[in-house]
């Protein structure tokens, strides 16, 4: 297991995680380090667990949109209605893949 250093609002903290993640660990550092400087910018100082929570809020508010975005983008499937032609020819498609499945079998 990796330790990585990373530092957020001047506090240095070392982090394990899975060895080759370690870039991807301070990648996300970077993410909220950005989010804490843009709340200092707009709302100056506040408590480092004020700020922790305000970017925490932040990156799940992103989240929740970007599931959104997703789910509304998703194809909805049409609703497969009964049809007796469907079904037969399913069934003949079933019998033949029987029928290979039988000869493969055997041989």
């Amino acid at each position: 297991m990796a330790q990585v250093t990373i530092r957020i609002n001047g506090y240095a903290y070392t982090v394990g995680c899975e060895d080759g993640q370690e870039s991807h660990l301070e990648r996300m550092a970077a993410e909220i380090e950005q989010r804490i400087n843009s709340i200092k910018a707009i709302g100056g100082q506040s408590g480092e667990a004020r700020l922790l929570m305000l970017a925490s809020l932040l990156l799940a508010d992103e989240l929740h949109d970007l599931r959104t975005n997703i789910a509304e983008a998703a194809p909805v499937a049409a609703p497969v209605k009964d049809d007796p032609e469907r079904r037969a020819k399913l069934r003949r498609v079933a019998a033949r893949a029987e029928e290979i499945a039988a000869d493969l079998t055997d041989a």
